[in-house]
């Protein structure tokens, strides 16, 4: 179908692609995926013929229809209604549209039988070619991307840049062509419409390029992955998960070859070293050296996932009950959002808030965040809790004359130099990057600075807004490490549903302008979902997992008024933080102990450490509760 053979392209200095193969057959659903930088886009404007290479041919039929998704459709324009414009795809079936038109009303007066003939021709060509239906289709088409039937109506012109984005993709699909070359599809969807797409994709007969950092929605739709690295093509014969486990098979098998090369490369070091100054193994040894020379080196393997351990901190434990939504409604001139809807978080929640765009659910993070007041109802912010909203428009905030490192210092003086460092390092700004200044940075490397600075607050509840927009697949598996470390509250939103499957504990979706949660993770509630909207009484919605009993409050005199009661209760809880400080420092203490290697092998030795350590957690576990239900109590008095 398209064959590229020996392809070499340079950028500069850099060469991008050096002397790669592949074959791209018909019908192969492939994801091209790579760190970001190796020339993923480029490929793609290569095989469209928009680049041309270095040197190298890209081959294919000359009758290869090609459709080619990518961000440059964002500029294109039109004042016609986004059907018209998702119509454009058919171009033979409208051209004959307006040619019958044009032979009707010449037969109001020229009866000839020429233009009867003619008309029956064109009219016969155009149901071959479906014509009747074309309208229909990109009704369905516009439909399934999230355009309602009233929407459908409006001008192109009148919707911002991801919503037409989504009528260039609606256009490309309806001309259904031999190969379809995708460039972030999922970018500007929300979730009801990229699993629209992944079922609109698996059902297509032509071939498919995705280039993509939504790791779900690619297991989903491809068979192949191909990989672009160090100016090379290599194909799996999987979809992502399988190219993870064949990638990480394959480099085992390099890291020992690499290992056993370099074992055999310093024995022959140490023969040439040993028989170079003696004129009889002189021979030999210049042998030898010419045998490493012409020797073909196998590479150590890179670490393209690191493994990152955040040291979060924030001064004060939150009480139990983080954020409470009681009775809440949320209009806009023409939209009704939310209508009397309640809604809990609580301490240790990590929330995935889920659904269609304009369901409300950046409102909601907005109101919970407190940066939205215009609202009814109440919103309650717990004892203790302080909060780190995290939004899109907040990279605006970014002070570009600072580096990046003074950024970091001017939000987090608490932290040393060498803790922001590494903290920017897992983000991937290592060495002197830190010392570059904002304004010479990427979307995506302005999203990773802003995030590193929401991660070093002083917070213990986060509130996220899109975190993952613009992060490549190792962006978005450090946030991922960093979160699951996080030992504070969140709630975040997201269409990455990979991410949210590895962070979140809870799922809240709205629905019928009601808050509703699913107490599980994404992957679970996808399930469940997926059973409800075949049978709603198949699978109702499941009960919130049982509380662990709490410790009962503690009973106050009746004889004192509230403000003896408060200190009381003041005084209580500063000696519980002085209990709770000591019993984590003795269970760091025994962690230390567990992990030192010296005591493996002393069997006793380590099960006694081990039983006093799951002992003294049980302790602190009870301190916990209890300095929870002090501060629910006084949070009570305070109101």
């Amino acid at each position: 179908m398209i064959a590229i053979n020996n392809l070499t392209f340079e950028l500069g200095a850099r060469a991008l692609y050096d002397e790669a193969n592949w074959h791209i057959k018909p019908g192969e659903k492939i994801g091209l995926i790579g760190a970001n930088g190796t020339g993923k886009t480029t490929l793609l404007k290569m095989i469209v013929g928009e680049y041309t290479p270095t040197s190298g041919t890209i081959s294919m039929a000359k009758d290869l229809t090609m459709g080619y998704l990518n961000q440059d459709l964002l500029s294109y324009s039109s004042d016609k209604n986004i059907v018209h414009v998702a119509m454009e795809a058919f171009a033979r079936q409208n051209q004959l549209h307006d040619e019958i038109e044009t032979l009707l009303n010449k037969l109001e007066t020229d009866y000839s039988e020429d233009l009867l003939n003619k008309l029956s021709d064109k009219q016969h060509e155009f149901e071959l070619l479906d014509g009747y239906n074309i309208e229909y289709k990109a009704h369905e088409i516009l439909a399934g991307l999230g355009f309602s039937d009233e929407e459908q109506k409006r001008k192109l012109n009148t919707f911002s840049g991801g919503w037409r984005m989504r009528v260039m993709l609606a256009k490309i699909l309806l001309q259904a062509p031999d190969i379809l070359l995708l460039d972030e599809p999922t970018n500007h969807l929300d979730l009801p419409s990229i699993q629209w797409l992944e079922d609109y994709l698996k059902a297509f007969t032509g071939a498919i390029i995705i280039v993509s950092h939504d790791r779900w929605f690619l297991d989903k739709v491809i068979n192949r992955t191909v990989e672009t690295r160090k100016g090379k093509l290599t194909v799996y014969a999987g979809n992502y998960s399988f190219y993870l486990e064949e990638k990480a098979q394959r480099e085992e098998i390099q890291r020992g070859e690499f290992k056993n090369q370099q074992s055999k490369i310093k024995q022959e070091e140490r023969l040439i070293e040993r028989f170079r100054a003696k004129a009889s193994k002189a021979k030999m040894a210049q042998s030898r050296i010419k045998m490493l020379d012409k020797m073909e080196r196998v590479d150590d393997v890179d670490d393209d996932n690191p493994t990152v351990n955040f040291s979060f901190r924030f001064s004060k434990q939150s009480g139990r009950h983080v954020v409470t939504l009681e009775h809440v409604s949320k209009k806009y001139p023409n939209l009704e959002i939310l209508d009397n809807t309640d809604a809990l978080i609580e301490k240790g929640d990590k929330i995935a808030l889920i659904g269609a765009n304009g369901k409300g659910k950046s409102t909601a993070l907005r109101i919970i965040a407190n940066a939205d007041k215009e609202y009814t109802g109440t919103m309650t912010t717990g004892h203790n809790v302080t909060t780190t909203f995290f939004a899109q428009h907040q990279l605006e905030s970014l002070h570009l004359e600072n580096q990046i490192i003074q950024e970091l210092q001017a939000f987090a003086p608490k932290h040393t130099d060498t803790e922001l460092r590494t903290i920017l390092g897992s983000f991937l700004f290592t060495g002197d990057d830190v010392f570059k200044k904002i304004k010479v940075l990427s979307g995506g490397e302005k999203s990773r600075v802003a995030l590193a600075k929401a991660l070093t607050a002083d917070a213990n509840f986060l509130v996220l807004d899109e975190p993952t927009n613009h992060l490549d697949m190792q962006s978005v598996n450090i946030l991922i490490q960093a979160l699951q470390q996080y030992e504070g509250t969140l709630i975040v939103v997201s269409h990455d549903r990979y991410f949210l499957d590895n962070v979140a504990n809870k799922i809240w979706f709205i629905e019928d302008k009601k808050i509703n949660q699913y107490p599980g993770t994404y992957q679970e509630f996808d399930e469940w979902y997926s059973k409800r909207k075949l049978d709603p009484k198949a699978a109702p919605l499941p009960a919130p997992k049982k509380e662990e009993k709490k410790p009962e409050p503690v009973k106050l005199p009746q004889s004192e008024n509230k403000a003896q009661q408060l200190k009381k209760l003041n005084q209580d809880l500063t000696k519980l933080e002085e209990n709770i400080a000591s019993a984590e420092k003795e269970v760091k203490e025994m962690e230390a102990q567990l992990a030192d290697n010296t005591i493996f092998n002393q069997t006793e030795k380590l099960k006694q450490i081990n039983n006093a350590y799951q002992l003294k957690k049980m302790d602190l576990g009870a301190l916990q509760q209890k300095w929870e239900v002090l501060a629910d109590q006084i949070m009570e008095l305070e109101s």
